[in-house]
């Protein structure tokens, strides 16, 4: 078995679920006490949402840099960003730090292209839905994705994802907004919906939307399973 790195922290809710999630796909393909080597550097949230807030990416990539040569230090084969608004900077680390780096959004697009699907809605932090880091990786395997119109939806999920999902809190108020702004992209061409924040599983589930849905926690969990045991 390989061992893998996992950057988490970021919120420590979703790394839970990584973790979770790793140690059963291994267990599911290996039986018996089989489970996953890996090691996690897990960061103060508060940090990282600070350098965000101020836009000071830099900052971040030096946080997550040295996370990675911790990892690194301790046999890690591959590095897993536990969230989805940190691949904003994946390429660049993963050129730094000099490992493979097992990327969320190359991976969700893989998963899109064997259902066929040229047309998606993406749900996320402004970064991860405004900027491009996510969208090019889609675009490289011919998928359009779009988001919501509406500033203040998008205001809304910004907001929930770092004052409640990030914290564990989930309302039935704030799935009932999330299945509306879903539906809306639906109604405007979307074939599938990518949750595109590790949180966002928290309160939607693919039985909730009439499309397909695209948990990138999960996604990005059994990649990591198949590079452990490749």
């Amino acid at each position: 078995m390989r061992k893998i790195g996992l950057i988490g922290g970021i919120s420590w809710v979703s790394t839970a679920d990584y973790y979770k999630l790793i140690n059963e796909g291994i267990n599911e393909k290996m039986g018996g006490l089989n489970f996953s080597e890996c090691l996690v550097y897990s960061f103060n949230y508060s940090d990282i949402k600070k350098n965000n807030d101020n836009n000071d990416w830099d900052s971040t990539f030096k946080m997550l840099f040295k996370g990675c040569e911790f990892l690194k230090s301790g046999g890690a084969e591959a590095i897993v960003l536990c969230a989805n608004t940190m691949h904003l900077i994946a390429d660049k680390l993963q050129e730094a730090i000099d490992l493979p780096l097992i990327h969320i959004a190359t991976e969700t697009a893989i998963e899109i292209q064997k259902q066929e699907i040229k047309k998606v809605g993406l749900l996320g932090t402004k970064f991860t839905m405004e900027l491009d880091f996510f969208k090019d990786k889609l675009k490289a395997k011919g998928i359009e994705a779009i988001i919501p119109i509406d500033e203040s939806d998008k205001d809304f999920i910004h907001y929930t994802i770092f004052e409640e999902l990030g914290r564990g809190i989930v309302s039935d108020e704030t799935k009932k907004r999330y299945l509306e702004i879903s539906n809306e992209l639906i109604k405007n061409g979307a074939e599938g919906i990518i949750l595109g924040c590790t949180e966002i599983p928290l309160v939607i589930k693919p039985e909730d939307i009439s499309v397909p849905v695209f948990d990138t926690t999960l996604i990005h969990s059994k990649a990591a399973v198949n590079f452990q045991l490749s």
